[in-house]
Parts: C-alpha cells; structure tokens; sequence
C-alpha cells in the first residue's frame, strides 16, 4: 500500500495538482482562463465517455456489467440515506440533505485519475464503469429533492399555531418572530429533474459513451490520438487547474468545521468499503473494484451541487460545495485510490 501511495505522488499528473494547490496558496496570479477550464473538462468527459463505449463495444454487456451498475445503484441510494441519518442530528437538516445528496453522487475527475491510475498497473477496469459513472448521478439527484421535500414537511409539522411565536434555525442562524407559513422557494421536482437529466455535462457523457460504442474499432482508431494521445498530459493540466480551485475553496473550511471536516474523510471511506464489499462479492477484478470504490467514496461538485442549490436554496453551498471540492477530493486523490487499490488487491489475492 505504502508503494501505491508513493508512487501516485509522485505521478506526473497528480504533481501538477500539488503544483496548483501551492500556486494558490501563495495567492500567485498564476490562472486558467476560464474558456480554457471549461474545454479541459468538457475534453475529459468526452474522451472517457468514448473509452468507456469502445470497451463496451469490445466487451459487450458481461455479467460483471450488469453487477456493476447494480451495485452502483444500490450505492447511490443507500449513501446519502446513510450520511443524512448521520448528519441530521448533528447540523441544519437542509445542510445535513444537501451535503447527503453530494456524498451519494460521484466525481468525475475523481473517477478519471482512478481509471487512469489502474491502467497504470495492468489493472484496467471494464468500461461498464463509465455507465455506472453516467447512473449514479441521477439516484443521487432524486435522494437530494426527497430529502428536502421531507425535511420541509418536518419543519411545517413542527410549526407552532398561527397565534404563537416560532424559531427558524436557517443557515445557522435562528431567528424568533410571529410565526408564518413556510412557503418553500426551491424550484418544482419536474424542473429540477428536467435541468439535472438535461446538464450539458452529463449529456456529453452520455452521447460519448454511445458514439464509443457505436463507432466500433474504426473509430477508435480515428479518435485514438485524441482520447489516448494527448489525454495524460491534458488531465494533468485540468488537475493544475483543480489544485488552483481546491486552494482557493480551503478559505471556507472555516464555515465546515471540524465534524463536517471529519465526515468529508470518513464518509468516503464507509462508501468504499460498501462498495469493496459488495464488489468482492460479486467476484470483480482488481480494477472494476477500485474503480466502484472510488465512485462510492467520491462526492459530486459539479451536477448535484448545481442542482441541490435548486432544490435546497436554505442549505448552504459554502458546506456542501467545500466538502465535497476542499476535503474529499485532494483526499481521495492523494491517499484514497491507490488505498482502495491496494485493498482491493489484497481481497482479490
């Protein structure tokens, strides 16, 4: 385990992501434009969406397929169901469901530097992954508009009579006056679902992933110098641009605190145990459980935090969106996928 995490610091990509949080740190004027951003992200969405249907068109839809994107659902649902009971008790319910919702989503990059990281090895994981990448999102996104849509009727039940006088604790600040009826001002479920289901992101994913397919082996050797070429070094420019990102989101660990700090590390871990467990059950190779692993254990700051600050406008994204950038992805990124890779060698052994 020791020489994984070694040898995934000292990989070029992952340097240039150290490169990026010192950078920022220092508050250089070093910066990415953000035209610039965008591309490199939409590039990485688009090359792995592709990988992912070429190996599903090598491969076609095996059993470990099919247990793959079971098990991916099956986590997506149980996770922020999980961290809300946890989370609940301990700060605002609307930040205890957003924060929930993230962790039951994935990330991306997250998944990207893993896939990447176990193809390194020898250990390449089937490109069933990447539809299970594309499945996650959308459970995650139902549990967010649930969980608001029952915190909401919790706090309307728990309302005193009109007569009486009432105290909101919103955002973490309470507040005592005449009481009033909530009126919620988050945007109806079939809007929400409609902006989640339609991301241009996700869309682009998706569509890759069905070209990939589609296109057979004479596409991939079209594509080749596009998707595998100039991929690595691109991904190592997108991670400077992440470490500049992540550097710039630590200023509002203030606003998290040390629990919420703890459960951005803690929480990941739960995850992939959940989905090492399950994934050794079902008989997975190395890779496709590292890979699950890092998708249970990552969390979303891209598609469900654009959508939680819809569907929860009362929580707080400088908790959700911090967590989930500032805490567990330099996490996952430094220590936590070469530690589920290793784990998942020593199960496999």
């Amino acid at each position: 385990m020791d020489s994984s995490i070694l040898a995934n610091l000292t990989d070029a990509a992952i340097l240039f992501f150290f490169l990026g949080l010192f950078v920022g740190a220092v508050r250089s004027n070093l910066e990415i434009p953000a035209p610039v951003a965008k591309f490199l992200s939409l590039y990485l969405l688009m090359a792995l969406g592709f990988k992912g249907g070429q190996a599903l068109s090598s491969a076609g839809i095996t059993d470990d397929a099919v247990k793959v994107i079971l098990i991916g659902l099956l986590l997506a649902l149980v996770i922020p169901a999980l961290g809300f009971a946890v989370l609940r008790s301990r700060i605002n319910p609307f930040d205890a469901a957003a924060i929930s919702a993230t962790y039951g989503s994935v990330s991306a990059v997250t998944f990207i530097a893993a896939t990447q990281f176990v193809a390194d090895r020898g250990d390449a994981a089937g490109g069933y992954l990447t539809v299970a990448l594309v499945l996650m999102e959308s459970p995650a996104i139902i549990m967010a508009v649930l969980l608001a849509t029952w915190t909401r009727a919790r706090v309307q039940a728990d309302a005193p009579s009109p007569t009486g006088a009432v105290t909101a604790a919103v955002g973490g600040v309470q507040a005592v006056g005449p009481a009033a009826p909530v009126e919620p001002t988050s945007m109806p479920m079939k809007a929400i679902l409609h902006e989640a289901f339609t991301d241009g992101a996700h869309l682009l994913l998706i569509g890759s992933l069905v070209i990939g397919a589609v296109s057979g082996p004479t596409g991939g050797e079209t594509m080749a110098p596009f998707v595998d070429g100039i991929f690595k070094g691109l991904l190592a420019f997108f991670l400077l641009e992440m470490g500049l990102l992540v550097a710039r989101q630590l200023r509002e660990v203030r606003d998290v605190g040390p629990f919420l700090v703890g459960f951005g590390i803690v929480m990941p871990l739960v995850g992939a145990t959940l989905a090492m467990t399950l994934g050794t059950l079902a008989g997975l190779s190395v890779g496709d459980k590292t890979v699950l692993a890092v998708l249970a254990a990552s969390a979303s700051y891209i598609v469900v935090p654009a959508v939680v600050r819809y569907a929860i406008p009362e929580a707080r994204p400088s908790r959700y969106f911090t967590m989930s950038l500032a805490v567990t992805f330099p996490f996952n990124i430094v220590v936590g996928i070469p530690l589920y890779y290793a784990v998942a060698g020593w199960l496999t052994t």
